[in-house]
């Protein structure tokens, strides 16, 4: 309950990349009417300033790492300078999660029950961190020195894979709920996404001319203390070498041996199970930038807000999803 002698205002604060943080601010003064419940009991020799953050306009991610949706739920998660917005599309209502460090967030991805978050940050001696959608942290590592590009769960939700900048040029698997990494390797090039197979054998990181497998069982056979190696195998490019894989996924089901990437000149790769480059398609488009792969489709994300449809197994055009219509345009 508020004062009436004090003052309630709703200010704007502008980031760089067109954020903007709306906060309500309230005011108590130290003289006021001396019936309300914030002035009696109690002591009134100071103004005392409440602040609640009620919406977060705009968004910092500059790759599809820095998106992701809850399956279970829907509920939709991207970094926003130093705050997560937790998006509820359907009752477009926001929840938040703040960095206690101000480092701003650069990834995020969820478990795939749902509870958990885990999150990428930049700055000085970032870490990756897991919350609970409820806005707890439950856990942390920091092995990185400058940023943190990708983060993934594991299919089974017990590991998660990180990804550092250029400059770290290093992947890490860590055992989350024990805090400790359990293997880790270099990566020279640009690594833009990462993606988990359906057994959590493998995983997939993709970037700039960069598609490499790492298999984490022949990880852990090696006779190593502590952290072991990870090791990984390029895929096999052919004539794509010089292509910018801006997006990976792993397949599902009866396709789960396969892995699918776009790259951003606007192209739909697949790589078979002994990681060849077996076909490719034209998604007839300026550029793109992500996919998702389900049992039954390939949903790719390309310029000017078109989402092309394939079915996994052929890479055979289904369809192209229509775009929203305009903010405040009238729908007939």
């Amino acid at each position: 309950m508020q004062c009436p002698a004090g003052t309630s205002r709703t200010i704007g604060k502008r980031e760089p990349n067109w954020l903007q943080v709306e906060v309500s601010i309230i005011y108590l003064p130290d003289r006021c009417c001396g019936n309300c419940i914030p002035c009696v009991p109690g002591d009134m020799s100071a103004p005392v300033f409440q602040v609640t953050l009620e919406k977060v306009l705009g968004i910092t991610t500059v790759s599809s790492s820095g998106l992701t949706s809850d399956p279970n739920t829907g509920l939709i998660a991207y970094p926003a300078g130093s705050v997560v917005v937790l998006l509820h599309p359907l009752r477009n209502q926001q929840n938040h999660i703040l960095n206690g460090s101000k480092k701003p967030f650069t990834a995020v991805a969820f478990s795939h029950d749902g509870k958990h978050l885990a999150t990428g940050e930049s700055g000085h001696r970032p870490c990756v961190r897991v919350w609970e959608v409820r806005g707890s942290q439950v856990a942390e590592v920091q092995s990185y020195k400058h940023g943190v590009s990708c983060v993934a769960f594991s299919s089974n939700s017990g590991y998660i894979v990180s990804v550092g900048y250029q400059h770290d040029m290093t992947v890490s698997v860590w055992d989350w709920r024990k805090g400790s990494i359990v293997a880790s390797n270099k990566v020279s090039s640009e690594v833009l996404s990462v993606s988990f197979s359906q057994d959590s054998s493998y995983f997939i990181t993709a970037g700039n001319r960069h598609v490499k497998f790492w298999y984490l069982d022949a990880s852990r056979e090696q006779q190593v203390y502590g952290t072991v190696p990870l090791i990984g195998r390029s895929g096999l490019l052919n004539d794509h070498k010089t292509s910018v894989f801006c997006g990976v996924a792993c397949g599902r089901g009866l396709v789960a041996s396969n892995t699918y990437c776009v790259t951003s000149s606007g192209l739909l790769c697949l790589f078979n199970r002994v990681r060849y480059l077996e076909a490719w398609v034209d998604l007839k488009t300026s550029s793109a930038s992500c996919l998702a792969v389900s049992e039954d489709f390939i949903f790719c994300g390309c310029a000017d807000g078109v989402i092309r449809v394939f079915s996994p197994d052929r890479l055979q055009y289904l369809t192209t999803l229509q775009r929203p219509h305009l903010l405040g345009a009238e729908q007939g």
